[in-house]
């Protein structure tokens, strides 16, 4: 069995960067035909994007703000390239949030994904994300097109069908979420189907625990995950080797600061940032809204792009403080206004039926006019009064966290 999808997986890092930052000056160019994206991209000039460090100070575009982008300027908030008439899907995800679809084969570049799982051509493989209106089912589907399986369109629900249909038509492979593969596994042993064809999966959307993992391998299915999001596709996927979720060929990964759009060093847990490669549906600088980190080593599996160490939480950790919403983009512009200070955060409690926020600060030197100086900024950046507490570098966890609301619920 082939190890890798194609040669661009085994290049060097610096080889990779050199194609991928070629093709980038294309994907802006051409992103800039769209109203949205030349108005978010207005005055850059693209000739100076050409290493990492430059992409860095392009502005980032939320995720958060596309749906009020969709209904300023429908249906896709003007970062559409090809017209909505001229895709081959029109799809709508929760929020709502309304996606295309392009012409061409694996448009998501979910393929390397089901490779890395296992899926070879004339595999029948079974896929268990919905179909109806939301992308998902269509994002892996494609993948496994491109690779010549036959699908089974399962669908969410109708757990009795679809088991109908894995015992008829022998699948060895699922896609779906691993919660739903262990409903089907736990309603097949009930009702005597036969589901023992699946030897493999590929999951997504939801979380994949280690003990549910090994639950799902000792009865004879071995999964592998990968994180896609409909506006990008399959963003990384994991391979045999199990150490990390590696970025898929057809986009670039940043991890920054949230609230920013600065990277962050590797091992630094921060926001997931994408900019894809896509001409229908380009998209420079997406701030997912996820958290992540980059490993500083290559997978042992040989394919040579960066990895990630999957879904760590979400960035938004907006709080509404004393009936002020406080953001994580105000948290790193104390950051900002104090270059002494390392890593932040800004723990909001409850005393005395009051809500309180304390900024926990590392510092190098623990003195108290730093400590006054910060709280007069955190007063005139949030509004809001608050306490400082000054802190040992390395004090704080490193979970991207920058905003803590400790508040008891109830």
């Amino acid at each position: 069995m082939a190890e890798h999808y194609d040669h661009l997986e085994t290049r060097g890092r610096a080889l990779r960067d050199s194609e991928e930052f070629a093709v980038l000056h294309g994907i802006i160019a051409h992103a800039m035909k769209a109203p949205g994206w030349a108005k978010h991209l207005a005055g850059i000039d693209i000739r100076h994007v050409t290493s990492r460090e430059t992409l860095a100070k392009l502005p980032v575009m939320r995720k958060s703000d596309i749906a009020a982008l969709q209904k300023e300027y429908p249906p896709f908030g003007g970062l559409n390239v090809t017209p909505p008439g001229k895709a081959k899907r029109l799809l709508m995800s929760p929020g709502p949030i309304f996606e295309p679809e392009g012409h061409g084969e694996d448009w998501w570049g979910a393929a390397r994904a089901c490779f890395a799982a296992g899926m070879r051509k004339g595999d029948i493989v079974h896929n268990s994300f919905a179909y109806h209106l939301t992308p998902g089912g269509f994002i892996l589907e494609s993948g496994a097109h491109k690779l010549g399986c036959a699908v089974i369109p399962g669908g969410v629900g109708n757990t009795e069908q679809q088991l109908d249909a894995i015992a008829h038509y022998k699948p060895s492979a699922y896609i779906g979420t691993p919660d739903f593969l262990k409903i089907l596994l736990d309603t097949a042993q009930k009702t005597g189907k036969d589901v023992s064809s699946i030897k493999r999966g590929l999951v997504s959307g939801a979380a994949l625990p280690g003990s549910l993992r090994e639950e799902l391998r000792a009865r004879g299915v071995s999964v592998l995950q990968c994180y896609a999001t409909a506006e990008l596709g399959v963003i990384a996927y994991e391979s045999e080797a199990m150490d990390g979720m590696i970025v898929n060929e057809h986009v670039m990964v940043e991890i920054v600061r949230p609230g920013t759009g600065d990277p962050v060093a590797p091992g630094e847990v921060g926001e997931v940032v994408v900019t894809s490669f896509n001409p229908d549906y380009p998209m420079i600088r997406l701030a997912t809204g996820d958290l992540s980190a980059l490993h500083d080593r290559v997978s042992r599996c040989g394919r040579t792009n960066h990895c990630i160490k999957g879904w760590m939480g979400r960035a938004d950790q907006t709080a509404k403080i004393k009936g002020m919403f406080v953001h994580p983009k105000q948290v790193a512009e104390l950051g900002s206004r104090h270059p002494e200070l390392k890593r932040l955060r800004l723990i909001v409690g409850r005393a005395a039926e009051q809500d309180t926020m304390t900024l926990m600060a590392e510092a190098v030197s623990i003195d108290g006019a730093l400590a006054a100086a910060v709280a007069t900024t955190l007063q005139a950046v949030t509004k809001l009064r608050g306490e400082v507490k000054l802190v040992a570098p390395g004090t704080l966890p490193n979970d991207g966290k920058v905003i803590a609301d400790e508040r008891p619920i109830g």
